[in-house]
């Protein structure tokens, strides 16, 4: 919002040696944040005058450009009193007409310095100026023309221009909308500094009437007031007051004609939106209703638009006639031929404003308003302001026929101890301060005992409880009063115990090389067909997204893969030669129990409704992605690169489980997006943890990584569920080690993993680990059959080993796992 600071001083009486950067402080420390201070035509230097165009002679050019030599009186000003001659190339000007001239030895904006030269033949002592040359606006067809009761010629144009007056851009947030207008920021400055403060609505308006043009309401929520007034007589060629299109300009917005003028004046002054029809064009009676779903119109920006049922219209016996509060309809549009005007000055229901905004794509000054919620007492006054201008700049009559139909919505009151700011902010405020302040910002207050009582003014919809009567208050008093005290020391005993796994889970994963990374976790079809999902797998069951970021993804993810496969081929396509990445992601499931009941806010739900609440909340828990894709070790003059493999995968996993202390086993899977044959299902104990493995091919060509890919994925809250208590470190024994290492020929559908488990069950206490650490396949065995080398390590924590022990051992770890897995020891 930009307000010039001559505006703001017609409504409030700021003190004389008040700076504009004291100004914008104070405003700022009120919520209102300064964006930016502008001063119209910074730069422009030297001579600048009112100047009368005496002669005008067109001269074609050669190079079809006809071009003006001009004689100008500008006074005293060029030191001689002779006319300047000046070639000008604008044509919107004739002999007569009082222009602004600098002369040599001025600068224009962006340093442009003016001197006496020959050109097209002449020589050229000057320029007439354009707006944009000035800086005053981008309009750079015509040069400007003065009104004829503008200063003699010589006089300096700085004043009649209004150049050096500050302009002071705010940044408005979206719940102070009454601070869209001059009437609001003017008020706030009257508030920041105790001036007195002259309401620009307070004005004697005509009564209600029954001469009032015809207006029908269906739907008075949204649309509570409507107020019509009719000027007839109207000069549509009456031009716009300069001060008003310099202050149009000013706050940013473009000067068109006298009517749309003074719709956009008044509403800059007041904050209430006005529109205007052409009298003439209207059929019958005004109707307020909400459209018909599939009716369609076209607004003033000619587009045709389809509308909702959501929206609210204006009509008359034609049909509609506009989308109430956001946009006109072209059919009773204003133009060059309007003569009779009905005023609008209506209050919308904020809520639908935004959403009909939304839903068609329309951004206005009007609807930013009415969106935000506009004060809805104004209605008469603002198009009686309207009425005012139109007369006395347009030649209109004022018809004596007023119509007001509704009332304006009432305020609740809010109740609150008087303390209550004091003890929010700190700061020591005394209860009568309270009252005052509240009375200052436009409430109306009661007192009983240590209660107040207070009622926001119509202006400020933000204001909804005692906490928002907090802030009016201590805003107001100064947040740099606010004391900095340092906050008491939490009292507990650190972190939890699924904090301190989380934490160690990060480390390790960390330790091994993996870096993480946080992706959006919502999801599409396209996301489970990549990861070539079946149909009916219950990873496709989502919960949908009432407001999606992208249509693509309008679901909340199951799985954690989605993402993190992305980001590992958005990094490979970059460049990266590999990558390891995790994610710890919530997923989620839908409960399948339909949407959650909506209970009112003023009442704790009973244990009842707190059942039927969490009952349709989805089934979640937090899951642990790692992707493995290309170079894990690099190449150079020792050797080759190494890529990714399942092996990399479930070492990860074992690596894991291990600094949490927990034994988990692996078992052979068919589960996508995993490669058939090449996936481990992990669990521990009888509880499946996730799946690991190498990732299917077309996976990896859908997510765009190299071949052989690996990744994890592992229930995080199962994981920690799983893991001990207290994580004991390893035993060492300082007694010799018993090696015993065994070839077994299984067949080629038993994993490493049984056989593994297997040995450990025979072996006994005495067995300190086993490891693979060959696997054969070839004809000294057979067809369909493996052999599998295992390194066996036998080691007593109090004695050595004496000759046998070692032995029997392993006999009754190659016999346990000849009994359950087939298992034949290779001679």
């Amino acid at each position: 919002m930009k307000a010039p600071v001559s505006w703001i001083k017609e409504y409030v009486d700021l003190p004389a040696d008040l700076t504009t950067e004291a100004l914008t402080d104070r405003l700022t420390m009120l919520g209102l944040k300064l964006e930016a201070i502008e001063t119209a035509g910074a730069g422009i230097e030297g001579p600048l005058v009112v100047g009368r165009v005496i002669t005008m002679d067109p001269e074609p050019q050669k190079n079809g450009k006809t071009i003006n030599w001009c004689t100008v009186d500008v006074g005293d000003a060029n030191g001689t009193g002779e006319p300047q001659g000046i070639v000008c190339g604008a044509h919107n000007f004739k002999p007569g007409d009082k222009v602004v001239v600098i002369l040599p030895g001025g600068v224009l904006p962006g340093n442009f310095e003016i001197s006496a030269r020959k050109t097209y033949g002449h020589l050229s002592a000057g320029m007439i100026c354009s707006a944009r040359e000035l800086g005053l606006g981008e309009d750079h067809d015509g040069i400007i023309v003065l009104p004829e009761d503008a200063p003699e010629p010589g006089t300096d144009a700085r004043a009649v221009l209004g150049l050096g007056e500050e302009v002071i851009e705010f940044e408005i947030n979206p719940d102070r909308a009454y601070a869209l207008s001059l009437r609001g920021i003017a008020r706030e400055a009257a508030l920041g500094f105790d001036a007195p403060f002259r309401d620009p609505v307070l004005r004697d308006v005509p009564a209600a009437n029954a001469e009032g043009y015809p207006v029908v309401v269906d739907d008075p929520v949204g649309c509570p007031v409507f107020v019509a007034r009719t000027v007839t007589g109207f000069d549509p060629a009456a031009p716009t007051p300069d001060w008003m299109a310099r202050r149009l300009e000013q706050a940013g917005m473009r000067p068109i004609s006298l009517a749309v003028d003074v719709t956009n004046y008044v509403m800059l002054e007041t904050g209430r939106p006005i529109h205007g029809y052409d009298r003439d064009k209207l059929q019958g009676a005004i109707r307020v209703r909400r459209a018909v779903a599939g009716e369609r119109m076209t607004t003033l920006d000619g587009n045709e638009r389809t509308l909702s049922s959501e929206d609210l219209v204006v009509t008359d016996d034609s049909g509609i006639i506009g989308l109430g509060g956001v946009m006109g309809g072209e059919t009773t549009e204003m133009s060059d031929t309007t003569t009779n005007v009905l005023i609008e000055a209506a209050h919308w229901d904020a809520v639908s404003m935004f959403r009909t905004g939304k839903r068609h794509k329309i951004g206005s000054e009007a609807g930013k308003r009415n969106e935000r919620g506009v004060d809805p007492t104004i209605c008469e006054a603002a198009a009686d302001r309207v009425v005012e201008l139109l007369v006395e700049h347009g030649g209109a009559t004022a018809e004596p026929g007023v119509t007001v139909v509704g009332v304006p919505p009432e305020a609740a009151p809010i109740e609150i101890d008087a303390d209550l700011p004091a003890r929010i902010s700190g700061i020591d405020i005394p209860a009568g301060t309270t009252v005052a302040l509240l009375e200052a910002v436009g409430c109306s207050v009661s007192v009983a005992g240590d209660r107040v009582t207070a009622t926001p003014p119509p202006w400020r919809p933000d204001v909804t409880d005692p906490y928002d009567l907090v802030e009016e208050v201590v805003r107001i008093v100064g947040y740099d009063r606010v004391p900095s005290v340092l906050p008491r020391r939490a009292t507990g005993r650190g972190l939890t115990r699924e904090q301190r796994l989380r934490r160690r889970v990060g480390r390790v994963l960390a330790g091994a090389g993996a870096v993480e990374v946080i992706s959006f976790p919502f999801v599409g079809e396209a996301s489970f067909d990549a990861l070539g999902l079946a149909a009916d797998d219950p990873r496709r069951n989502t919960v949908g997204l009432a407001n999606p970021l992208s249509a693509e993804a309008p679901s909340y993810t199951t799985t954690v893969l989605p993402g993190l496969l992305e980001a590992a081929g958005r990094n490979l396509g970059r460049g990266a030669p590999g990558v390891t990445l995790f994610e710890t992601q919530i997923v989620a499931i839908p409960a399948d129990k339909g949407p959650a009941p909506i209970y009112g806010v003023d009442r704790r739900p009973t244990e009842a409704e707190l059942d039927e609440l969490l009952a349709a909340i989805p089934v979640q828990w937090t899951e642990l992605g790692v992707v493995l894709a290309g170079e894990q070790e690099r190449g150079g003059w020792w050797g080759p690169a190494r890529t990714a493999a399942w092996q990399d995968a479930l070492a990860l996993v074992d690596r894991l489980a291990g600094d949490l202390g927990l034994e988990i086993s692996v078992e052979s899977a068919s589960v996508m997006p995993w490669h058939p044959g090449r996936c481990a299902k992990v669990t521990a104990g009888d509880v499946t943890l996730g799946f690991a493995g190498e990732l299917h091919p077309k996976v990896c060509h859908a997510f765009g990584l190299p071949e052989r890919s690996a990744a994890v994925v592992v229930d995080l809250d199962a994981l920690m569920r799983q893991a001990p208590e207290v994580v004991s470190g390893p035993v060492f024994s300082t007694f010799p080690v018993a090696k015993e290492d065994v070839a077994l020929v299984v067949d080629e559908g038993v994993t490493a993993g049984a056989v593994e488990a297997a040995l450990r069950e025979g072996a006994g206490p005495l067995l300190e680990s086993v490891r693979l650490f060959d696997v054969y396949v070839g004809e000294q065995i057979g067809e369909g059959r493996k052999s599998l080398a295992f390194a066996l390590r036998f080691r007593a924590p109090d004695r050595t080993l004496v000759e046998g022990e070692a032995g029997a051992a392993r006999d009754a770890a190659v016999a346990r796992a000849a009994e359950l897995t087939g298992a034949v020891q290779r001679a």
